[in-house]
């Protein structure tokens, strides 16, 4: 291991931390705990290093470190405390010294933890992995829920019969084959199916996007998106309860339809007519539809994705807690259904990657709607999305959640959110900046964005991008 000042200079550059790479004043000395935790964390996030005598802000000045002199003594604790070998060396900075903790990945299937605590980063903290990351580690190098059978030894005309291979190939925009051994040919290449000594066996992911009914493959007819209305803003009265049939893929577009036919309309004036329009606009509930199903933690038994309409508002939950903070929904993307998420995606049912998110705030933003709400709670990841409200009606919280996420929206868009840009947002007249100024200051307050570094330094001028950019 070498590391040169060059490299160093090259870690400063870059726009931002990553899960595998922290920079750490630590003038004098480091606290040893902290240190052991850093260590942990960042192997449980693939390997990386922590980078003491530099500042952790941009410009990241070296500010030199006389913490840990004797490199070596310190590597021989840390393989004591933390049960793995971190390499230490001091870099002989121009601008002072700097101390790298080259820190290794994982092994697979198995997470460190520092005083009982799996310990991982989100944003600038360390954090307890959840029971289904942790879950999620224990079981790699196993075959995923996914890719075990839900059917065995079944014949081809089973197959044929149970699965809607008619709208598979539309979606996937072939021609349908002459012959039913060309159908079984392109499955089995798309590993929906496997053959076997005795015919054929369906995977799950098969059932899960093609089943013409999922109640005829019994550990998946749990898995059936569940449509709830109510008749107001609350739980009290429900109006109707429908469970799905099909699979993902071929019952989406249907899945959609329904949702969108049981939302509320609401009377606005467009000119002189006065016109119905729905609660919300259907990008968002298709975006949205796609995200619970794709995303959901598949390993959790009886429980499903569930829509639940109100008055008010649409909320869309799916089992699972995020692998991604919910704060970094809208630029970041890690699926834990990668090969779901991917025919998804060929289907033409989900966007790229997670530009989903991006055109769910970019509509809520052009119908100046509140900003939707992404939330965890009981094991399940959940998105509230509310009708349309006045700004006089939307709260302080409102208003800063949608001042964060327009700045995220913006940097995103390889821009920076100004006041203009804010004020715009919610549809507010010029004499409103005043306004608009107390939301960025709210907001900025708590930590959520901060002034652009490279701006000018004019109040008018000012520019804004997320706190952790």
């Amino acid at each position: 291991m070498s590391t040169s000042a060059e490299q160093i200079d090259i870690w400063r550059g870059i726009a931002s931390e990553t899960q595998n790479l922290e920079f750490k004043e630590a003038g004098n000395q480091y606290d040893t705990r902290k240190l052991c935790r850093y260590c942990v964390a960042i192997a449980n996030e693939g390997g990386g290093h922590l980078v003491l005598g530099i500042a952790d802000k941009p410009p990241r000045a070296v500010v030199g470190s006389q913490a840990f002199p004797d490199t070596q003594d310190i590597a021989e604790k840390l393989f004591h405390w933390v049960g793995f070998r971190v390499d230490v060396e001091a870099v002989a900075h121009p601008e002072g010294r700097v101390v790298v903790f080259s820190i290794p990945a994982r092994p697979k299937g198995t997470a460190y933890h520092h005083d009982g605590a799996y310990l991982m980063r989100s944003g600038e903290e360390l954090v307890p992995m959840s029971e289904d990351q942790l879950r999620k580690i224990f079981a790699e190098g196993q075959p995923s829920w996914l890719e075990n059978p839900s059917l065995k030894d079944v014949s081809a005309q089973d197959v044929v019969q149970l699965l809607d291979t008619q709208t598979f190939f539309d979606l996937m925009r072939l021609p349908y084959p002459t012959d039913q051994e060309g159908v079984l040919t392109r499955l089995l290449d798309e590993r929906l199916i496997e053959r076997t000594s005795a015919g054929f066996n369906i995977l799950h992911i098969g059932a899960v996007l093609l089943a013409k009914n999922m109640r005829q493959f019994p550990d998946i007819s749990r898995k059936a998106a569940r449509v709830i209305l109510y008749a107001g803003e609350s739980k009290m009265q429900t109006v109707s309860d429908v469970t799905g049939e099909k699979g993902y893929a071929v019952g989406f577009a249907g899945l959609v339809q329904y949702v969108m036919g049981k939302l509320p309309q609401n009377e606005v004036i467009e000119g002189a007519i006065r016109k119905e329009v729905k609660l919300l606009p259907e990008v968002v509930v298709r975006e949205l539809l796609a995200n619970a199903l794709i995303h959901q933690d598949f390993d959790m038994g009886g429980t499903s994705p569930v829509v639940e309409v109100f008055s008010n508002r649409v909320e869309i939950s799916n089992p699972g807690e995020p692998i991604v903070p919910v704060e970094r929904f809208i630029d970041g993307y890690q699926s834990r259904n990668e090969r779901l998420a991917d025919l998804m995606r060929r289907f033409g049912i989900c966007e790229e990657k997670s530009s989903g998110i991006d055109r769910v705030i970019e509509a809520a933003e052009l119908m100046q709607l509140p900003a939707p709400e992404f939330l965890t709670s009981h094991r399940r990841t959940i998105v509230v999305i509310h009708g349309p409200r006045s700004f006089r009606e939307m709260n302080g919280s409102d208003r800063v959640r949608a001042c964060f996420q327009h700045c995220v929206l913006q940097y995103v868009l390889r821009k920076q959110m100004t006041n203009q840009s804010l004020r715009e947002r919610f549809g507010l007249p010029e004499g409103s900046s005043n306004t608009i100024s107390q939301i960025i200051t709210a907001t900025m307050e708590q930590g959520l964005v901060k002034s652009d570094p490279n701006a000018p330094d004019s109040r008018r001028y000012a520019r804004y991008i997320p706190a952790w950019a």
